[in-house]
């Protein structure tokens, strides 16, 4: 297929492009092309439709999640991403979370899948661990574009409370000053590249995600392909792609009604159970599900 990737900017290290990096070199392994002027057989829209093309090329939208902050005119900033699912002949969500978000506030759609985002392990094996300096027991890490819903002041204070004398957190990404803690423990980094951050998720041995609302972490599936041991919070996708035996911290249950996402609400580190769900994180069959998805839907418009 002949694909026209919309709203797709690989040169962000955000976590939509990051993906769309990923998937792009999986899917022209598989002998896919991305010729924005050549015969197009589909449009694959990032979130919103951007490009408007021609009535016959379907569109393909894949969704996250949309917003919901009564604090600000979100049905305003949904807009576009409403219309986009309305016109769209398929839709991708990256988590069960995802989808349970989206229908409730667009409704259920006729064609959809669900694909969690993958990790490309050929990249991952080529990257040796960072080397620290010290000796430590364990190394913990976070890495985030960090927002007050992403909790980081949470992930440090687990980090205090169930880390070792001789462990160490590493925080990759620019915090809010507000939420940095001083402690000879903890490691800020600053942002920090895609080879630098696999490297160091390499290195490490767990890594916590506590953030709430996040749909499908490109952090937790890259972490976890890494080797790392994963920590998160309950409500959200993350816990879908966090692996078997990650440990999950367990809130109320959110029955995505709108909610502020700027007052982050602190856990209760008491409550937690192990995961006992899987999931593949191999970038080559997210790429393999989306190329077969995009397929039927192609075919299931030609068969009407």
């Amino acid at each position: 297929m002949n694909i026209f990737l919309d709203n797709v900017n690989i040169n962000s290290r955000t976590g939509p492009n990051h993906f769309g990096k990923k998937l792009i070199k999986y899917l022209a392994k598989q002998g896919h092309s991305f010729h924005g002027n050549g015969q197009l057989d589909a449009q694959l829209s990032f979130i919103e439709r951007k490009a408007i093309l021609a009535p016959d090329i379907p569109v393909i939208q894949r969704l996250d999640g949309i917003y919901f902050d009564p604090t600000n005119n979100y049905k305003l900033q949904n807009k576009n991403i409403l219309k986009t699912y309305e016109a769209a002949s398929g839709v991708v969500f990256q988590s069960e979370f995802s989808k349970n978000l989206v229908s409730k506030h667009f409704g259920e759609h006729e064609n959809y899948t669900i694909i969690h985002n993958g990790a490309d392990l050929e990249l991952i094996d080529s990257i040796e661990p960072v080397k620290i300096n010290g000796e430590y027991d364990s190394i913990w890490c976070c890495a985030s574009h960090w927002r007050p819903f992403k909790r980081l002041s949470e992930n440090i204070r687990y980090f205090l409370e169930f880390s070792s004398s001789k462990d160490i957190l590493i925080v990759c990404g620019n915090p809010d000053k507000k939420d940095v803690v001083k402690n000879e423990k903890i490691i800020y980094t600053g942002e920090v590249d895609t080879l630098n951050l696999l490297s160091i998720f390499k290195a490490a041995d767990y890594f916590v995600h506590l953030g709430r609302y996040d749909n499908c972490p490109n952090v937790v599936v890259d972490s976890r392909a890494c080797g790392c041991e994963i920590i998160c919070a309950s409500v959200g996708g993350t816990r879908e792609v966090a692996g078997e035996n990650a440990t999950i911290i367990l809130e109320d249950e959110w029955q995505y009604e709108p909610e502020s996402v700027n007052e982050p609400r602190p856990l209760d580190f008491t409550k937690t159970t192990k995961n006992r769900s899987s999931s593949e994180i191999d970038i080559n069959i997210t790429a393999t599900k989306y190329s077969n998805f995009i397929e039927q839907t192609i075919k299931g418009i030609k068969e009407k």
